[in-house]
């Protein structure tokens, strides 16, 4: 440890470096249940690309473990320290480098906040489309370490498809900079792709490249209320069958709708079943929701109020923003899955849930990003009480097992981290994890990098 820390504060200055136990406890795990945490041997804060190699390089001659974070917003346990590691927060790094509305760029430090830097690029007409629930804190390098969403995916698609370069600190502190600031590009491999979902088990991202987008017009939001989440997603398939394209597709489950009610006297109707948000940015967006009324009454909606202007779609997006929330006051604790399944079998997905729900004894909300089939069903249980947690937690991989049973994968957005791992090789194959691990080792051969996630 004292040696550790000697070659640490060679190059690093004392703000950076913590070591106080209650400080660097509270930088120990992430937001996710269920998920082991260590205890680190020192939390760094580095603000420079250089401080960030120091601290690699120190590592692979000492062979300590480090752990990269973001915000800690995860629900994966992806960012939870090991014993004895480094953990490397990368908050400190937080600059917009360049916006660039010719080239439709911009240029961010891993610590940029993620609702930050789409204020800045709107000032310049542009927009960058992925928006985590947890925008207003969660950090760009923590979305690209990820993969993340949002609630724009069914038209604008995941963080993955907006990352053009990276720069990364490798394991022995060697940087490498990877894919291109043009619109096209295709030299050598992928390697840029290959780090975005990596959840800094390949190396520690200091710089990126994102793509942009011409800021779209106001969206208006739709509501459709349904006596079945059959019906509701029913409407859905409707919806994306007839090649509509929205900006948002969202489902919430009756346990949702209730929850939000309780928390904030919403006034949703206490009979519906689910509700469906669905929202368009184009041009005449009330003709484009009027045709999607249209699909949702004949899929069985017991009522469709479309938006008509801008205040009214922010009203009826609140209830949809406040799910998790809304589900964390049920009980004392939650677990939040992250299961995707194609559009066509979604409603399966939401009556498989609520049959594990019935089974286990458990309150299990669906809130869902039913535009690309992304569910998250969110187990509330008793933390204080060992059988409902035990039941919490076999209802958490029922759930998984009934995603992969329809063709789906383990995780859309949120990541494996260690919540996940006996999953990620289910879904991977035992050929699949093989050629996962040969790739970690080609890029961090001592296996410092955020041990004991993924696989």
């Amino acid at each position: 440890m004292s040696d550790l820390l000697e070659r640490l504060r060679t190059e690093l200055p004392a703000e950076a470096l913590i070591t106080d136990p209650d400080v660097t406890a509270s930088y120990a795990h992430d937001m996710a249940s269920f998920c082991e945490a260590g205890t680190p041997a020192v939390v760094v804060l580095p603000r420079t690309v250089e401080q960030v190699q120091h601290v690699m390089r120190t590592a692979t001659a000492l062979r300590v473990p480090v752990v990269p974070q973001g915000a800690r917003t995860g629900l994966s346990g992806a960012a939870n320290a090991s014993d004895g590691c480094i953990v490397l927060s990368l908050v400190k790094m937080d600059r917009i480098l360049e916006i660039s509305p010719v080239d439709r760029i911009a240029v961010v430090e891993p610590g940029v906040i993620n609702a930050v830097l789409s204020r800045a690029v709107n000032e310049h007409g542009l927009y960058y489309p992925p928006d985590p629930s947890s925008w207003e804190t969660c950090t760009i390098g923590g979305n690209i370490g990820t993969a993340s969403g949002g609630l724009c995916c069914v038209k604008y698609g995941v963080t993955a498809e907006y990352v053009l370069g990276l720069d990364v600190v490798l394991a022995d502190g060697r940087l490498l900079t990877t894919g291109r600031r043009t619109a096209k590009g295709v030299a050598g491999y992928d390697l840029t792709r290959l780090f975005v979902g990596s959840e800094g088990s390949l190396g520690i991202v200091v710089k990126a490249v994102l793509a942009l987008k011409p800021q779209p017009p106001q969206q208006l939001v739709l509501a459709a209320e349904f006596a079945s989440a059959a019906a509701a997603c029913d409407a859905v398939c409707r919806i994306m069958e007839r090649g509509h394209t929205p900006s948002l597709l969202e489902l919430m489950d009756r346990t949702t709708v209730r929850a939000v009610n309780e928390l904030a006297s919403m006034g949703l109707p206490e009979t519906t079943e689910a509700l469906l948000l669905c929202a368009f940015d184009t041009p005449d967006p009330a003709a484009d929701l009027a045709a999607v009324g249209a699909l949702c009454t004949a899929a069985g909606a017991t009522e469709v109020v479309p938006a008509d202007n801008p205040a009214e779609s922010e009203l009826l997006l609140q209830a949809r923003r406040m799910s998790l929330t809304a589900l964390e006051t049920v009980k004392s604790a939650t677990m939040i899955d992250d299961v995707c399944v194609p559009r066509s079998r979604l409603g399966a997905m939401l009556e498989g849930t609520a049959a594990i729900a019935e089974e286990y004894g458990l309150t299990i909300g669906v809130c869902s990003h039913a535009g690309d089939g992304n569910t998250h069903p969110v187990v509330c249980f008793d933390h204080t009480d060992a059988d409902e947690s035990r039941r919490a937690r076999e209802s958490f991989d029922a759930i998984m097992a009934l995603g992969l049973e329809l063709g789906g994968t383990i995780t859309g957005e949120h990541g494996v981290g260690v919540l996940k791992k006996e999953w990620l090789a289910r879904e991977l194959g035992e050929t699949g994890i093989e050629l996962q691990r040969g790739i970690k080792a080609a890029f961090d051969p001592l296996g410092l990098l955020n041990p004991g996630k993924l696989f």
